[in-house]
């Protein structure tokens, strides 16, 4: 019988070390720690980081595609009570330099020439100074001038650093902060939450058991290590269950099935483009999919018609839907295992226990069941704030500690939630509300549409009209024209987009959701 989960990560590596001791924790190409070793690597950076000088309560960056230094480094800050600082993978050096200096980052660990990246030589090339920075650590790749490698910073640890850094292990509490986790700056700045590390252990504890997470599981992680699905949803649930971590640093369809086939994959969290990607390749039969077992998606709307494709495409046995956001630490609702198939395709789930959610109108009157309106969310899993930003942070959080989402919403008598879109893409077409996802979803069911996005576009008449970016399925491409036509016989008149443009693929970030954005402004040159 495994001990009681604890609820700060050092105690958490610490349980994993002693309970799942010779068990695989992570598989990084030919690159292989048991949760024994792998608890030892940490305990040597922790130290490491000590005799570096990093003290509680610092801030201390990683901006790293996923790996195995990446999971070791961060649960080394932790460890010696200091607050990580996940970079976003995608961002050029003058942004990364805004989040460093934002955040006061003392210490990065980076790589130079790993996949092609040199975000050293990025930041440096910047211009941006970043005053607080006295260090940066190299994990993978050349050493630059002023850089020293991980090995070597690994070598700085001695038995008095390492003691001072199990003396802070002992104080460190569920309440602490953790992380600060930045947005993506989609709509703006990127904003840094300030995330708890009980909360996440909380939640993602429940998370694991609806996804029957066991021991030896092995879990294809996909989601970017800096994301919140990345992070809390993949790393912090592997050490809760004793599950092998397999970092996975882009993604692109042939080598994800290849490393299903070959790392027998049996749990793979994801967002819905991911799924729809393997589903929709011509070389899907040619790889053995069988190990599949737990799948959970979510981070965007998810189609019907993806879910029961995961389960008859791709074979998983157990696919549950969820829904969260950075702000809350990375989940608010998800489905039971046991839900029946159709609630699983339809709904996000409903609240974690320990939360309550309501929807309201632009009023901030709750709606009636059935009816759209924004989720609200209160109760643990809801952000201390937003760094430094008290004015931004009272938008989002009232009085009474509901939090604003921003996504739209329909919930069901029982509590389950359908994400109907996010409230900023949602567009008014002729005075009705128009929400992309649910066009999408409808889309879907054509035969010959593999994925697709659709985008409100101005329109002199109409205030709005829809306009689709689509990438056929391997029977397609879809004549564009009998499309619309498809479209008219299926849905309300002004759901059907008035533009259908064929692409090869949807652009994605770093999280793989679908760059609306990008998407406007493509819509935007081909209107021009």
């Amino acid at each position: 019988m495994t001990a009681p989960i604890p609820d700060n990560f050092p105690a958490l590596v610490d349980r994993a070390s002693r309970e799942f001791a010779s068990t695989e924790a992570i598989s990084d190409g030919d690159f292989s720690l048991n949760f024994a070793e792998l608890g030892q690597e940490i305990h040597k950076a922790a130290g490491a980081l000590v005799a570096s000088g990093v003290s509680r309560g610092d801030r201390v960056a990683v901006w790293a595609p996923n790996s195995w230094e990446w999971v070791v480094a961060a649960m080394a800050v932790f460890r010696v009570g200091a607050v990580l600082v996940p970079v976003n993978t995608r961002f050029k050096g003058r942004e990364a330099a805004f989040v460093l200096n934002k955040a006061n980052v003392k210490v990065l660990f980076t790589v130079v020439g790993f996949l092609g990246n040199d975000y050293v030589s990025d930041l440096r090339n910047s211009k941006e100074e970043v005053a607080s920075l006295e260090q940066i650590v190299v994990l993978r790749g050349d050493i630059l001038e002023g850089t020293i490698s991980f090995q070597d910073f690994l070598a700085r640890s001695s038995t008095e650093a390492l003691k001072e850094a199990e003396g802070r292990a002992m104080d460190v509490s569920g309440s602490d902060l953790g992380l600060i986790m930045f947005t993506s700056g989609t709509t703006g700045v990127p904003k840094g939450v300030m995330v708890e590390q009980g909360p996440i252990i909380r939640g993602f504890s429940h998370y694991a058991r609806e996804l029957g997470m066991r021991e030896g599981d092995r879990m294809l992680i996909v989601n970017p290590f800096f994301h919140a699905f990345g992070f809390n949803g993949a790393i912090n649930p592997c050490f809760i269950h004793g599950a092998t971590m397999l970092p996975h640093p882009v993604f692109d369809v042939p080598s994800v099935l290849k490393r299903i086939q070959n790392d027998r994959v049996t749990v793979f969290p994801g967002p819905p483009a991911i799924f729809q990607g393997l589903i929709n390749d011509k070389r899907l039969d040619d790889y053995d999919t069988s190990t599949l077992r737990s799948a959970l998606t979510g981070a965007a709307s998810v189609p019907v018609e993806t879910v029961m494709d995961m389960r008859e495409r791709l074979g998983f046995e157990t696919v549950i839907t969820a829904y969260g956001m950075t702000e809350t630490h990375g989940l608010v609702t998800i489905c039971a295992a046991d839900d029946p198939p159709d609630v699983v395709a339809n709904t996000s789930g409903k609240a974690l226990p320990g939360l309550e959610i309501k929807l309201v109108d632009d009023d901030d009157n709750e709606v009636e069941l059935g009816e759209p309106g924004e989720l609200l969310v209160r109760g643990y899993a809801v952000m201390r704030g937003y760094l430094d930003e008290p004015e931004q942070t009272a938008e989002t959080i009232d009085e009474h500690g509901w939090m604003r989402t921003g996504d739209i919403c329909v919930m069901n008598a029982d509590g389950y939630i359908d994400i109907t879109d996010r409230k900023k893409d949602m567009f008014i077409n002729g005075g009705f509300n128009a929400y992309p996802a649910e066009i999408e979803s409808m889309m879907l069911e054509h035969p010959e549409v593999g994925q697709v996005s659709v985008v409100g576009v101005p329109d002199e008449r109409l205030g709005e009209v829809g306009a689709a970016f689509i990438v056929a399925t391997p029977d397609g491409p879809p004549d564009l024209s009998e499309l619309g036509e498809w479209c008219r016989r299926e849905m309300a008149n002004y759901k059907v987009p008035r533009y259908f443009w064929l692409i090869d693929e949807l652009p994605l970030n770093p999280s793989n959701k679908v760059l609306k954005t990008e998407l406007r402004a493509r819509a935007a040159g081909l209107l021009a």
